[in-house]
């Protein structure tokens, strides 16, 4: 099992982190076995989040008998003190446990620090104090926020997007990261679904020794393929690096991650994965998409408020209202079968 040292917090993770907010999609059943398989095929890694619905409860659930096997991640989008100490609480319970080995600012848009304000940064620092958590932490989708948090001194991992895909300047961050002693947590490695080679993808991010990825798992077919490459870890190779060549072409330019930061819509669109059903109907099974209940959830574009309320909240700046735009005559010409 390869691992990486998280900075200067010193915590060993195995390079498959096991990614929990899609077991919020499954039952309690299911998730507890995957959880728990992932644990006996030697991951130690495991993050959540607040927001992750029943995720925490789940995680808890499968894998507190292990506590002082594993490491665990988890957030709060808190706004204030108040609600800090409220989520925290929540997690403890839910996950079982009496400590956080790494807690995590979840992508707010503004990098917390001491005398800023909210509270949020001095209430972390009570929290290690009090033993509730070990290492202090902060998520991004944002390159400003990311490199103030970088910058400052004041975390020990940043949790920031990063594939194969990267821009010149997300690259920088791991650098950056690097020369700061602090960790580097990659999320979103399989940039939301659209890479559909998960050795392509591990093979570029192994060429990083300061990269943690943690890897969104729901099915077991997909944790089996990264229980593989723990004895057999894909490398780059020629081939590899022509199919990184041909996504990016293929992905370059303005496309929406699918993060869901949009979300929730006051028009009840499925954003998050609407603005880019052109890409998922090329890069995976397009049957899938075109279903009845697909093309209602498509449907709902003809209803767009114009609000423009999830482009003022896209971290990447887009145009989401006209991007669903695009998406939805793209979609409708697939239906009609003026595209295949």
């Amino acid at each position: 099992m390869e691992m990486v040292t998280l900075g200067r917090s010193g915590l060993k993770v195995c390079k498959n982190g096991f990614g929990a907010l899609p077991i919020q999609r499954i039952g309690k059943e299911d998730a507890v076995y995957l959880l728990q398989k992932a644990f006996d095929s030697g991951f130690n890694y495991f993050d959540t989040a607040r927001w992750y619905t029943d995720s925490e409860e789940k995680l808890g659930g499968a894998l507190s008998h292990v506590r002082d096997k594993i490491i665990i991640s988890t957030k709060t989008g808190a706004g204030s003190a108040e609600q800090f100490w409220k989520d925290l609480d929540t997690s403890l319970t839910l996950l079982k446990t009496d400590y956080i080995d790494i807690y995590q600012f979840h992508n707010p848009s503004f990098c917390p620090k001491p005398d800023d304000g909210t509270g949020l940064y001095e209430a972390m620092e009570e929290a290690v104090r009090q033993g509730k958590v070990c290492h202090i932490g902060i998520t991004n989708h944002r390159l400003s926020v990311a490199k103030e948090a970088i910058a400052s001194g004041l975390y020990e991992t940043l949790q920031f997007p990063f594939s194969y895909l990267a821009s010149e300047e997300e690259v920088g961050l791991v650098e950056a990261c690097r020369t700061a002693n602090m960790g580097f947590i990659a999320m979103k490695a399989l940039s939301g679904g659209l890479i559909n080679d998960s050795a392509a993808a591990y093979a570029y991010l192994a060429q990083f020794d300061n990269v943690a990825p943690i890897w969104g798992i729901q099915r077991e077919s997909e944790l089996d393929e990264f229980i593989s490459y723990q004895k057999n870890p894909p490398v780059v190779t020629e081939e590899i690096l022509q199919k990184i060549e041909s996504d990016k072409k293929q992905l370059s330019g303005d496309f929406c991650r699918g993060c869901g930061y949009c979300m929730p819509c006051p028009a009840g669109i499925e954003i998050n994965n609407c603005a880019r059903m052109s890409l998922l109907l090329r890069r995976a099974p397009k049957e899938g998409y075109l279903t009845a209940e697909w093309q209602e959830k498509m449907k709902k574009i003809e209803g767009c408020l114009h609000c423009s309320q999830c482009r003022g909240k896209c971290p990447y700046g887009l145009d989401t209202p006209k991007l669903l735009e695009k998406n939805y005559e793209d979609y409708l010409d697939f239906i009609c079968g003026k595209k295949s």
